[in-house]
C-alpha cells in the first residue's frame, strides 16, 4: 500500500506542470504540514512545497484511507515549484494527527477545566483589532483576554522601540501595524524554543461535507468518516486514490485556508473546538508568511484564542503541565475569565511557571519555580505592594524598556524610549538589589545576622571575623538591624546609578472604557526619581504605587491632565 501511495504522489507531482500558476497561489509558500487536529475528527490534510519562494505551479490532492495508520502515510499533498526552475526538494513532515488531537484535548483541560462556560468563552472570543485613533494599539473588547493581548502589545511595542527609533506612533499605517503584530506573535512563539511550530487554524464548514473537499477520507461507500481504531492499513477495504491532480482539486484544497462568512458568527465552545486543525512549520519565517497570507485567522472572532492555542501547542502540553505547579485549577478563571499567572508567564517568557520571583524558592520544603533568566519584556504588579507576591529582578529589569503591569483585575503595558532604563546594573545597583532581596517587606533594613549571607552573594569578603567587625560598625547601638543607607555608604560609597533621573514613560490600556472618550490610545508622562530611599504609599493612586515597586522613589506627571488607569 505504501508503494502505491508513493506512486500516486509521484504521479501528482508529474502532473503539476499542467496546473495553471493561478491555481497554485493557494499553496503555502514554505514547507508546512496541515494535520487535522479536530477534537472529534480524524480528517488529515498535508501541504508540502518545494521552496520558500512563491509557487508557480501546483499538484493536486489525493484521498487517503480512513484508518489512523494509513492516514499517517497516505495524505493529500500539494507540491509547488519555484519559478527559477530549481529542482524540487519537497520535504513531507511527519504527520502528528493523533498527537495534536490528544494535546489539544489536554490544552483545553488546562485552560478551561472540565467545562467551558459560555459567557467566559464569549469574552475571550475576539480577534486582534487596532484602535482607530492609535494605529498600533490593540483593542480589548471585554475583560479576560488581557493575559494574551497585553503581552502581544508589549512585544509589538518592543519591536517599535528597537527597530523603528524616532517613529511617531500616530503615523504608523494599518499595514505596518499588521506587520508589527505578526512579528510580535512570532517573537512569542520563538520563546517556546520548540523545533517545530504548530499553528492552530479554524476551519469552516460546508454543509455536511468536510472542509478538505477532495482530500477527505472516504469509506468504501463514499461517505466521509473515520475507520475503526482496529482497521488495519493495507486491508481489502482500501479507498480509491485520485489518479491525477486537477486545477479544481487544487482550488478545493486552497479553500481549506480560506475563511467563510460563517467564520464570523458565534460558535459554541464545542463547535469551536471541533473545527480546530493544525499547521506545522519548521521555521518562524514560514509562520510569518502564513499569517500574512491568512491574516483573517488573526482578525476574525477567534483570533486571540487561536494564537493562544498555537503557543500552547507549540510549547507542548506536557511541557506546559510540567511548568505549572498546580494543574487542578484551570488557567482561565471559570467565573471571572481572567488568565492566571502561568498563562501570563508563558506569553512573556515561553515558560508557564506559576511564580514571578527569580529562579526557585523553597517554600515549606517545596521547590517552587519562578523566572529563570532575564526576560525580553518585564512585569510589575500592584499585588507586590499588597504583599501577595515578590517580583524578581529578571522581570523588573528586562532586556527592553517595556513592562506588563498587573492590577488585581487587569493587565496593561508600560513602555519608554529611554533605553538606559534597562542598561546593565552598576555594582552599587546590584548591591542595593541584593540587600533589598533580604528585606521583602521594604523596611530598608535587614537583621545583622543576614549580613554574612548578603556579602557572600555579592562576592565580598564574608569571613566570620570580618563580618563580626562590620556588624559592630554598621550596628553601633546593637539594635540587631543594619540600615540600607549605612550598608551602601560602607560598601558602595561612590554610588552611581545607570538609570537617568528624569525620563518619559508611556502607558497602554486596551479596554476602551478605561480610556478618555472610550478610545484606546497611549498616554505619556514625565517621571523623576527623587533622592533617597523613602517612598510614600498612596493607595488612592494605584498607578504610582505600582510604579514604585520598580522605582521606589518615582514621581510622575501625566500629560494632558489624564491619569491612566490600571483597570
Amino acid at each position: 500500500m505504501n508503494e502505491e501511495i508513493v506512486r500516486e504522489q509521484r504521479g501528482g507531482e508529474d502532473s503539476s506542470s499542467s496546473v495553471s500558476p493561478k491555481s497554485a497561489t493557494a499553496a503555502a509558500s514554505a514547507s508546512m504540514t496541515l494535520a487535522s487536529a479536530a477534537l472529534e475528527s480524524h480528517t488529515t490534510t498535508t501541504i508540502t512545497t518545494a521552496s520558500s519562494n512563491p509557487p508557480t505551479s501546483g499538484a493536486g490532492a489525493s484521498t487517503s484511507p480512513s484508518s489512523p495508520s494509513a492516514s499517517a502515510s497516505a495524505s493529500a499533498s500539494v507540491s509547488a515549484s519555484a519559478s527559477s526552475g530549481q529542482e524540487k526538494q519537497a520535504m513531507q513532515l511527519p504527520l502528528l494527527n493523533a498527537t495534536d488531537m490528544r494535546e489539544l484535548r489536554e490544552i483545553k483541560q488546562l485552560l478551561w477545566g472540565d467545562n467551558v462556560r459560555e459567557d467566559v468563552f464569549k469574552r475571550w472570543s475576539q480577534g486582534f483589532e487596532f484602535s482607530k485613533v492609535e494605529p498600533s494599539a490593540l483593542v480589548q473588547k471585554q475583560g479576560g483576554p488581557c493575559a494574551v493581548i497585553a503581552p502581544v502589545q508589549a512585544y509589538l511595542l518592543k519591536i517599535i522601540i528597537m527597530d523603528l527609533p524616532g517613529v511617531k506612533l500616530s503615523e504608523i499605517t494599518l499595514d505596518k501595524s499588521q506587520n508589527l503584530l505578526i512579528q510580535a506573535l512570532c517573537n512569542i512563539l520563538k520563546n517556546c524554543r520548540s523545533p517545530r511550530y504548530r499553528i492552530v487554524h479554524l476551519l469552516r464548514r460546508r454543509g455536511n461535507a468536510t472542509e478538505a473537499g477532495s482530500t477527505k477520507e472516504r469509506s468504501p461507500t463514499g461517505e466521509a468518516g473515520s475507520a475503526p481504531a482496529g482497521h488495519a492499513a493495507g486491508s481489502s477495504e482500501e479507498v480509491e486514490v485520485a489518479a491525477e491532480a486537477t486545477p479544481a482539486s487544487v482550488n478545493e484544497l486552497s479553500q481549506v485556508l480560506q475563511l467563510d462568512q460563517d467564520m464570523h458568527r458565534e460558535l459554541s465552545p464545542d463547535e469551536f473546538h471541533e473545527r480546530l486543525h493544525t499547521l506545522h512549520f519548521e521555521d518562524i519565517a514560514a509562520v510569518a508568511r502564513y499569517y500574512m497570507e491568512n491574516y483573517d485567522q488573526l482578525s476574525h472572532t477567534y483570533g486571540v484564542l487561536l494564537f493562544m492555542y498555537s503557543v500552547f501547542l507549540t510549547k507542548g502540553a506536557e511541557l506546559v503541565a510540567a511548568d505549572i505547579s498546580d494543574t487542578s485549577e484551570p488557567l482561565i478563571h471559570s467565573t471571572y475569565g481572567y488568565g492566571g499567572q502561568s498563562l501570563i508567564n508563558l506569553m512573556l517568557t515561553g515558560r508557564a511557571v506559576a511564580h514571578v520571583w527569580d529562579n526557585e524558592q523553597d517554600v515549606g520544603g517545596l521547590k517552587l519555580r519562578g523566572i529563570c533568566e532575564q526576560s525580553d519584556i518585564g512585569f510589575i504588579t500592584l499585588m507586590e505592594q499588597m504583599r501577595y507576591c515578590t517580583v524578581g529582578s529578571f522581570f523588573k529589569n528586562p532586556r527592553f524598556p517595556v513592562w506588563v503591569m498587573g492590577s488585581d483585575t487587569h493587565l496593561t503595558v508600560l513602555f519608554s524610549n529611554e533605553k538606559r532604563l534597562v542598561s546593565p546594573e552598576t555594582p552599587s545597583e546590584t548591591g542595593r538589589r541584593i540587600f533589598k532581596s533580604y528585606d521583602p517587606e521594604g523596611n530598608n533594613f535587614i537583621s545583622t545576622t543576614m549580613l554574612r549571607e548578603v556579602l557572600a552573594v555579592l562576592n565580598l569578603v564574608s569571613e566570620p571575623a570580618y563580618v563580626a567587625l562590620m556588624q559592630k560598625r554598621l550596628d553601633p547601638e546593637n539594635l540587631g538591624i543594619i540600615l540600607l543607607n549605612a550598608f551602601m555608604d560602607e560598601f558602595f560609597p561612590l554610588e552611581r546609578r545607570s538609570t537617568p533621573d528624569t525620563f518619559e514613560l508611556m502607558h497602554y490600556n486596551g479596554i476602551p472604557g478605561s480610556n478618555e472618550n472610550n478610545k484606546v490610545r497611549y498616554y505619556c508622562g514625565s517621571a523623576i526619581l527623587l533622592e533617597g530611599d523613602l517612598k510614600s504609599i498612596c493607595t488612592s493612586n494605584p498607578m504610582v504605587t505600582c510604579l514604585q515597586t520598580k522605582w521606589p522613589n518615582i514621581e510622575i506627571s501625566w500629560h494632558d491632565a489624564h491619569m491612566p488607569s490600571l483597570n
